[in-house]
């Protein structure tokens, strides 16, 4: 299968992470829904890669699943912070290196710090985004942890 050979691609190949290309038709504001649809997954083992900002403007990633929102108060109450909100898509792209819709945790430009919602681990696997729009990978979870450094939180909340 051809696929793209994006900075995510590179930096899972270094940690020689086992992962499965799973490429898509990137819709605009299609988002995990359409992803999902489209690969015949459930939309909860879609991983999001959200880039926020705290109050000090001290900018983190946090993974969320597709079907869940984060609560930016439960995570400022968990980083004790007095708040944070999501980047601008600009200042995303310009920290992870890749285009919003295609942002990938794994090669970003920037070192910044990684939170992942608890039940992500509880899954078998997850798709998560591969660098590019309308590419995914789909690894363990485990993997997050293993070339991360993940931190677990539960700030998730369901539409």
């Amino acid at each position: 299968m051809d696929y793209p050979i994006t900075a995510a691609v590179r930096f899972l190949r270094e940690k020689k992470v086992e992962f499965v290309p799973r490429l898509y038709d990137y819709v605009e504001r299609g988002g995990t829904r359409e992803s999902a649809k489209q690969l015949d997954v459930d939309e909860h083992a879609v991983v999001k890669t959200l880039v926020f900002e705290t109050s000090e403007k001290k900018p983190l990633i946090i993974l969320m699943h597709g079907d869940r929102e984060v609560s930016t108060k439960n995570l400022a109450r968990f980083l004790n912070v007095k708040s944070v909100a999501p980047a601008t898509p600009e200042k995303a792209s310009k920290l992870t290196g890749y285009l919003v819709g295609g942002t990938s945790p794994f090669g970003t430009k920037t070192k910044m710090p990684f939170y992942a919602e608890k039940t992500i681990f509880d899954l078998d696997r997850i798709y998560i985004n591969g660098g590019k729009r309308g590419f995914l990978v789909e690894v363990e979870p485990k993997v997050l942890k293993e070339v991360l450094q993940v931190e677990e939180v539960e700030v998730g909340i369901t539409d």
